[in-house]
């Protein structure tokens, strides 16, 4: 996880998160949008200088670390569902830890790659 603790101050931004669906277009096909299952107050953590991290900075993507309590709705959160900040920012999530605290759900997104 990212350094030091996370405190109930650090929860400064509101995020979505939304999962796949598919969603009837009037012609008899299916096509797979993503509907908002629910919003909470997030803490985001600029990830470190890694040699990943860099590159896709430079690749003009933002890889965050996200921390959000954990409840029974951030527990079903998988890689396959969308993060979505106040900005409207869109994120794929790529890893999500309900495990290491039981008190918060950590999750790597990134921004600006297919969702």
């Amino acid at each position: 996880m990212a350094s030091g603790p996370v405190t109930a101050t650090d929860l400064r931004h509101r995020v979505s998160f939304g999962k796949r669906v598919e969603i009837d277009d009037g012609y008899g096909n299916t096509v797979g949008d993503f509907a908002v299952e629910f919003s909470c107050r997030a803490a985001l953590r600029h990830r470190g200088g890694s040699e990943a991290v860099m590159a896709a900075r430079l690749e003009g993507r933002q890889i965050l670390g996200v921390y959000v309590r954990s409840s029974e709705n951030t527990r079903r959160i998988t890689p396959d569902w969308r993060m979505q900040d106040e900005r409207g920012t869109e994120y794929a999530i790529d890893v999500v830890d309900s495990i290491t605290d039981r008190r918060w759900v950590y999750l790597t997104v990134e921004s600006g790659s297919a969702a």
